[in-house]
């Protein structure tokens, strides 16, 4: 399996999450569904990973 780094789409999420997420067929954060929460299911995305989306999504600095 090819190693896609621990960014999605400029967001440093982690690699599980990052695997996960393009895995499900998502390539950018526009891709992503109104409510990140639906993510958590994902196998390799947890509460930092969303709460990074949801924050750079909303215009804040993700920490």
């Amino acid at each position: 399996m090819e190693d896609r780094g621990p960014l999605f789409d400029g967001i440093r999420i982690g690699r599980p999450a990052t695997g996960a997420l393009i895995d499900a067929g998502y390539r950018s954060i526009a891709d992503l569904p109104a409510d990140l929460d639906e993510l958590l299911p994902l196998h390799g995305v947890g509460p930092k990973a969303v709460r990074m989306l949801r924050e750079h999504r909303d215009g804040g600095t993700p920490t």
